[in-house]
């Protein structure tokens, strides 16, 4: 949580812009039929770059450059097989636990930790890579981010901040931003990608039956979102009818054709780089424990309310209670003193202040604001702290209606007024968990070779999966497994 705070109510702003864009009948590069679509390659580069800047500060990016320098590599290798080699591919880890990976226009790969955490092989990572390039190349995630801009617009930025009082419920508000580049791909849209990702990856030798596999292990293992609220891969990746057959048989046929004897698959290599991939959720960002959000690394903590779900990430934390209709937001803001971002609150949402005072929160320096902010659909009351620490400006945001502010206020009080310095190293000193990658000794079954491991019973099967196997497998010795070394 935190690297970069932007206020979430004028968010929408910012995307405006992107939509006057000049319709035209192109041709698509994969089928070479023409086609209506509201990008040319040179707006759908410029598009994607805009919005890799929003991925990075929604979701964050995983600093290993190593892991990331390999990744890479491939990446760069598969696009130059695609059908639109000349685009510039760029590949990117977010720090994310969630088993998923997209793509945006204009070349821009995503990967979670938690799938490659989940992949087993370099055959099924250039399977499923290849995929995602697959979905670029034949300008799937053009349409669907065309399409995800022109709902944004109905909705309008007014009437997401609406919802945001109770309005229309809160779904509005919690889509802004990137959200709306994981609308689903049409099954038809994720049949063509399997089958270029089966092309690509057999054109750089790999096994593409692989990717198969790995879709098996996910169907079994159904992942869902994070606490980021970055939704999992069959979310955002519908799973085509007998799409297990069909890439295996498309694999055979580019095999055949290609004629490759030995494809490559590639699983210790593999392993090695992803060995110590942090694994889960990761507490040095942030955690909740007791109904208290602790962060390790910015030294602070502030209770959360009881019964509402809270969603963290690198740009700001929001807590919704159970009716949807209340929220808390918490980030940080440029500037160097309370009064300063205060100011810039209200210029910029053209707030109308009911009070405002500077105070102290538990010794630091703060103001404290009511206001209410009129939309297109209805006025918003907010009740804002802007608190001084270690040379940042941390902000809460409780937000509702005038009409229910009173049920709320003491709640908004509580949590934003016991804001304090985190102390205790008890909290602090917080490790993630951690891939590790084993070797074995001898010849057995994968139950037994876990055990021998040190894994819990109560986590066998779940270890099994993420090394796509069964625990009734033989595992020959000297054969490479993951298990999970416990953090905090």
């Amino acid at each position: 949580m935190i690297r970069r705070y932007f206020n979430v109510i004028l968010v929408g702003l910012g995307m405006l812009g992107l939509l006057f864009w000049t319709a035209s009948c192109a041709v698509n590069p994969v089928s070479g039929r023409h086609e209506f679509m509201l990008l040319s390659e040179a707006e759908e580069v410029n598009l994607g770059r805009e919005t890799d800047g929003q991925v990075l500060q929604e979701y964050g990016i995983y600093k290993e450059p190593e892991l990331t320098a390999y990744l890479s590599t491939l990446c760069q290798r598969l696009g130059k097989v695609s059908h639109r080699p000349n685009l510039t591919y760029q590949f990117k880890i977010l720090d994310a636990s969630v088993v998923n990976a997209f793509a945006v226009p204009g070349g821009y790969v995503y990967f979670t930790r938690g799938i490659l955490a989940t992949l087993n092989n370099e055959a099924e990572l250039a399977g499923v890579m290849a995929h995602e390039i697959g979905h670029i190349t034949a300008r799937h995630s053009a349409q669907q981010y065309s399409k995800a801009q022109f709902a944004q617009v109905t909705l309008g930025v007014g009437a997401a901040v609406a919802d945001a009082v109770g309005l229309s419920g809160l779904s509005g508000l919690a889509q802004l931003g990137v959200g709306m580049l994981f609308l689903r791909f049409s099954r038809d849209n994720e049949r063509q990608a399997d089958s270029l990702g089966v092309e690509y990856a057999s054109k750089l030798n790999y096994d593409a039956s692989q990717l198969a596999e790995f879709f098996h292990t996910l169907e079994q293992m159904n992942p869902g979102s994070d606490r980021t609220g970055l939704p999992g891969w069959f979310s955002t990746h519908p799973s085509p009818d007998d799409r297990l057959h069909a890439v295996r048989a498309q694999s055979q046929q580019w095999q055949q054709k290609l004629a490759l004897s030995n494809p490559v698959i590639n699983g210790d290599a593999y392993l090695r780089k992803i060995d110590g991939l942090i694994f889960g959720e990761d507490p040095r960002q942030g955690y909740v424990k007791d109904n208290t959000f602790y962060h390790p690394d910015l030294r602070f903590q502030f209770p959360v309310p009881d019964r509402w779900k809270l969603q963290n990430t690198p740009s700001q934390v929001q807590m919704v209670n159970e009716g949807k209709d209340a929220m808390i937001l918490f980030g940080m803001e440029a500037g160097t003193s309370s009064g300063e971002v205060a100011k810039k609150f209200v210029t910029q949402t053209k707030a109308q202040v009911i009070r405002s005072n500077a105070i102290r929160v538990n010794g630091l320096s703060s103001q404290h604001m009511v206001s209410d902010i009129r939309s297109d659909k209805g006025v918003i009351r907010v009740m804002s702290y802007f608190i001084e620490k270690d040379k940042k400006v941390f902000v809460f945001h409780g937000l509702t209606s005038p009409s229910k502010f009173q049920n709320v206020e003491a709640l908004f009080e509580k949590t934003m007024g016991q804001f304090k310095e985190l102390s205790d190293p008890n909290r602090i000193n917080v490790k993630p968990d951690r891939i590790r990658v084993r070797s074995t000794r001898t010849a057995d079954t994968l139950e037994n070779t876990l055990r021998s491991l040190g894994v819990p019973d109560d986590q066998l099967k779940q270890i099994a999966l993420l090394n796509g196997r069964q625990l009734n497998d033989r595992i020959p010795a000297s054969t490479l497994v993951k298990v999970v070394e416990k953090g905090r």
